[in-house]
């Protein structure tokens, strides 16, 4: 059976800066989060609330993240606003954590509070303290290396835009393959970009396993190449062949990033801007349920730290950060006690959790956190 310690998630967003001095961050807090805090600071949390095995302290240490030290403390780690509330004197932006603070758990009255204590070293005495200053960042809510290559990776188009989107007519030396570095030629309007992701055409239909309705289309990638000359307008001729005839001439590409294979044929969409993301691990806060549209990649099954896409999106309420839970749909049988041996359906059952990084309108991606069994197409999520 799922345990919930096993899927703990980034609550202490509620252990932030660590000092009444700490100005808030770029990061968002909600009004009901904020009320929800405001509200239990003044009681705590019951102590059913803390996870079995939770510790009186814990010294934040280099690599850790939010996620790691979630699993110390509570059993349901998207209620973090509510051991934000512990104690939002001391603690008024829940987004920074550093190395060296002391979290301490005040267990008292039935009720448990949150503090940040001062490091104390060998010889019993006060140790210098670690303050937000003298660091550059505080840790990640999760860890950003799971995903980070997905941000800009993992793309759902709403239409199939690739059909018409710029393509690599020749390669560098007439090769199969490009590698980094080399020279790709290019047809298509390129709208003035300069720096674009190349994907594989055609794109997948992605289709929601219930209805049936094509939700979006995934560019499978293979790299990214930068503009270095352009030839003409595209479709435009250029005079000047030995039979009086005009020519086309293709913009000249280097080829940026590899990471699949490259050839003639694969087709060019421009390179999105940057996006700093407020990965803050959270449950929804209305009720929201659908099912897994197809695991990312070749592979038919997914496990733990692999991606899929979710039937659902910005229009359904979905946000980065969201963390969901995966059902099992109950196998149908036979129940052979029964003389007349009906077809039951057994209880679906919770195994995992998932935890959505990248929004679409109709479709969103998401991480496995965890799962006791492989997740395929038409499993199903809900909120946790």
């Amino acid at each position: 059976m799922f345990h919930p310690r096993a899927t703990a998630v980034a609550v202490l967003l509620a252990l932030g800066a660590g000092a009444a001095m700490a100005e808030p961050g770029n990061y968002p807090i909600t009004p009901q989060q904020r009320s929800t805090a405001q509200k239990v600071a003044q009681e705590g949390v019951p102590l059913s609330e803390l996870s079995p095995n939770a510790p009186d302290s814990h010294t934040v240490k280099r690599g850790d993240t939010l996620w790691d030290i979630s699993k110390l403390f509570l059993t349901s780690p998207w209620r973090w606003p509510e051991l934000w509330g512990m104690n939002l004197d001391q603690i008024r932006n829940p987004h920074l954590i550093y190395p060296g603070q002391i979290l301490v758990l005040d267990k008292s009255n039935g009720r448990a509070r949150l503090r940040v204590g001062d490091p104390v070293g060998a010889d019993g005495r006060l140790s210098p303290r670690v303050r937000p200053g003298e660091l550059n960042n505080g840790i990640p809510a999760i860890d950003l290396a799971q995903i980070e290559p997905f941000l800009n990776e993992a793309v759902i188009f709403e239409t199939n835009e690739l059909e018409r989107a710029p393509r690599i007519v020749a390669t560098q030396e007439n090769r199969v393959l490009v590698t980094r570095g080399d020279s790709a030629y290019v047809r298509g309007d390129l709208r003035g970009e300069r720096n674009f992701r190349v994907f594989r055409e055609p794109a997948v239909a992605l289709k929601d396993p219930t209805t049936q309705e094509i939700l979006g289309y995934e560019g499978f990638y293979l790299g990214t190449a930068e503009l270095v000359r352009r030839g003409d307008e595209p479709g435009s001729l250029v005079p000047g062949t030995a039979k009086g005839r005009d020519e086309i001439v293709p913009d000249s590409f280097r080829i940026a990033t590899v990471r699949q294979e490259i050839r003639s044929g694969d087709r060019l969409a421009p390179m999105p801007r940057t996006e700093y993301m407020n990965h803050v691990p959270r449950a929804p806060q209305s009720p929201i349920s659908g099912q897994i549209a197809s695991v990312y990649g070749e592979a038919l099954n997914a496990g733990q730290n692999q991606i899929v896409a979710l039937n659902r999106g910005a229009r359904d309420g979905m946000e980065p950060g969201h963390v969901l839970a995966l059902w099992r749909d109950g196998r149908r049988i036979i129940d052979k006690t029964d003389p007349k041996a009906p077809t039951i359906k057994l209880p679906d059952e919770r195994h995992g959790m998932l935890y959505v990084f990248r929004v679409f309108n109709r479709m969103s991606y998401a991480l496995i956190l965890n799962v006791n069994e492989p997740v395929s197409a038409g499993d199903r999520f809900s909120q946790p």
